[in-house]
């Protein structure tokens, strides 16, 4: 007979996108996102963070000031850098598991990929006008989205 309690599928692919945000060095916000195919196989994992290349001590991560003196020109989100970062150019039928319901940029470029389902943990800039036209662009591709409810308060591993 298995064991009871294991992880489910939505479980298993939060806990890497968590997983992965933990890698981001912006000190406000991490997010992390796992793109996962119709076997549930990962494809790709991405985490918000400066381009390749880009020393992250050098660009800023204020939220605050002129466009050029706050992180919003220079951070590549983390359902971008998994969609950018797959070694499989097809992305269609995939799902999104991202910490973030995504922003309008990266709603483009998971629309223009195929990605099928976008399950999110947190939706808190739900009232921004970015969410609500990621919410209307998602809607009219007929891509599904859902927010993750834990099922469970911690996870252990017994040895």
């Amino acid at each position: 007979m298995k064991r009871e309690g294991y992880l489910s599928w939505d479980e298993y692919f939060m806990g890497v996108a968590l997983l992965s945000a933990e890698r981001s060095k912006d000190p406000g916000t991490q997010v992390g996102a796992v793109l996962v195919n119709s076997e549930n196989r990962i494809v790709s994992v991405g985490y918000n963070g400066m381009p390749r290349g880009c020393e992250d001590d050098v660009y800023p991560w204020e939220r605050e000031g002129g466009m050029l003196d706050t992180k919003y020109a220079f951070v590549c989100h983390a359902e971008l850098n998994a969609i950018l970062n797959s070694a499989f150019g097809d992305l269609r039928g995939c799902r999104c598991y991202v910490t973030l319901f995504p922003c309008n940029e990266c709603t483009k470029a998971i629309i223009q990929k195929g990605i099928s389902e976008i399950i999110y943990l947190s939706d808190k800039y739900a009232e921004t006008d970015g969410v609500k036209a990621s919410k209307k662009m998602l809607d009219s591709a007929g891509v599904k989205y859902r927010q993750y409810t834990p099922a469970k308060k911690t996870l252990s591993i017994e040895l």
